[in-house]
């Protein structure tokens, strides 16, 4: 199938560069310079294709292969999934010759389709381009058929329309619904899996208090969000809302909770500021001490006196 599984082999690669590379790879027809939509029910002759995007692509999955598991979650074969790629990132399954027939649908467009635009400037908030596959969002059929029914209008858009002044504002509008639409069935998706994830918090804990006994922070400095997802086995984007709607605050924000509490307490227990920042794995004192007053509203040398 066409939807995107991140490989971890070097492969031979598509190059994504434009929207019509990958719409021409798989026979599909060419209706916009910026701006693909591909419904692969209509489609003969596909193949595989692993591929470097230098676009944002949204693939609806309507089938699974038999047993398919990925990372925490198995997905039932009943069930429909969407997958958000976006430029930079590697996605789908090496090409070995074989013809496929795959269902679903999917929407390619070029982030100079968003230049100078208000949705342009909103697509960082869009965290869901950077989740991992095995954090894809599954589905309802009434749910799909949402966005599915964007994409129509978006093709009727692209094959009928009068390619004049509101062609892109009619793009942009359609292709923000599809986007907050799918922001919104993640919130209810990350809200419904909280149960699976109930012991994350301590195992975010226990990985933090692992890494300063470890002595990890000599070398790495204080821990970042990236790490503590990878060790989690998340990606960083889909671990922060987690831990958003886990705690309503930011990963970054738990992590300097984490390590000003240990600094508060090494400095009552007679450490000084110096050997403080040092053993939290600050570079710079300086750095520590603005840290510290920012959080408690006093320098830390008011506690190691």
């Amino acid at each position: 199938m066409i939807f995107p599984i991140f490989a971890v082999m070097k492969q031979q690669m598509l190059k994504v560069h434009c929207v019509n590379d990958y719409a021409r790879y798989i026979g599909a027809p060419e209706l916009h310079p910026l701006v693909s939509v591909i419904h692969y029910d209509e489609l003969e002759h596909c193949r595989h294709s692993l591929n470097n995007y230098d676009v944002y692509g949204i693939f609806i999955a309507d089938e699974f292969l038999e047993n398919l598991t990925y990372g925490l979650l198995r997905y039932d074969l009943h069930q429909h999934a969407i997958m958000c790629v976006s430029p930079g990132q590697i996605g789908g399954k090496s090409d070995i010759g074989e013809e496929i027939q795959t269902k679903g649908w999917a929407l390619l467009f070029d982030p100079a389709l968003l230049h100078g635009t208000e949705l342009g400037k909103r697509m960082s908030q869009y965290t869901y381009f950077s989740y991992n596959t095995n954090e894809a969002l599954l589905t309802d059929e009434a749910q799909r058929q949402t966005i599915v029914g964007f994409l129509e209008q978006i093709r009727h858009e692209l094959q009928n329309g009068e390619d004049d002044e509101h062609t892109q504002h009619i793009l942009m509008h359609y292709i923000g619904l599809v986007l907050e639409h799918i922001a919104r069935f993640y919130a209810q998706q990350l809200s419904t899996s909280l149960p699976t994830y109930s012991d994350l918090l301590n195992r975010f804990e226990n990985l933090l208090v692992r890494y300063y006994d470890e002595g990890k922070q000599l070398q790495l400095g204080i821990p970042s969000v990236k790490y503590c997802a990878q060790e989690l086995f998340l990606s960083p984007n889909y671990f922060g809302d987690l831990i958003h709607e886990l705690t309503g605050e930011t990963a970054t924000t738990a992590i300097r909770n984490f390590v000003m509490q240990r600094a508060r307490d090494m400095l009552i227990s007679g450490t000084t500021v110096t050997e403080a920042a040092d053993a939290l794995g600050f570079k710079y004192a300086a750095h520590f001490t603005r840290m510290f007053k920012k959080h408690f509203g006093v320098p830390p040398s008011k506690y190691s006196l």
